[in-house]
């Protein structure tokens, strides 16, 4: 099942058992996609689907910081709560040893020797790990491997 229909199977789920939390939830993730699409003029694909939902996570991790300095525990809740509802839709997060190996295999790839080489050593990891690992870490151990 796409990403997409599973995310409103949810929205309907919710509606019937009457979750009002969840159910706001999940209808700012199907705004969000829906605001996405339209700025695109498409339909987004479960990439950009799964692009979306990191962004909303780090939008949320980043409030949280902010939150926790102006001592808002309540509001801290809230973007957990926010958090491991979007985090549901994401597919499982890869193995250190994984990532370290889709590395490897892109700088293979590519023939990559230096930092000079880094944008197409990202472009072809990227889509395998939306989603599923944060991009600014591999990018620091793509930066790591590509300075060895």
């Amino acid at each position: 099942m796409a990403l997409k229909d599973q995310i409103q199977a949810a929205v309907k789920t919710a509606m019937r058992e009457k979750a009002k939390e969840r159910l706001a939830i999940l209808r700012l993730i199907t705004a969000a996609i829906k605001q996405q699409e339209v700025d695109s003029r498409q339909e987004l694909n479960e990439s950009q689907v799964l692009a979306t939902l990191d962004k909303m996570i780090k939008q949320r991790q980043e409030s949280i910081k902010q939150f926790t300095a102006g001592q808002r525990d309540d509001l801290v809740a809230k973007e957990q709560a926010e958090i491991a509802v979007i985090k549901q839709f994401l597919p499982s997060a890869l193995s250190t040893e994984e990532i370290d190996a889709l590395i490897q295999q892109a700088i293979n790839e590519t023939g990559a020797d230096s930092m000079q080489a880094m944008g197409k050593v990202m472009a072809i990891i990227k889509p395998k790990v939306q989603g599923r690992a944060d991009m600014a870490a591999v990018s620091q151990k793509v930066k790591a491997q590509l300075t060895q």
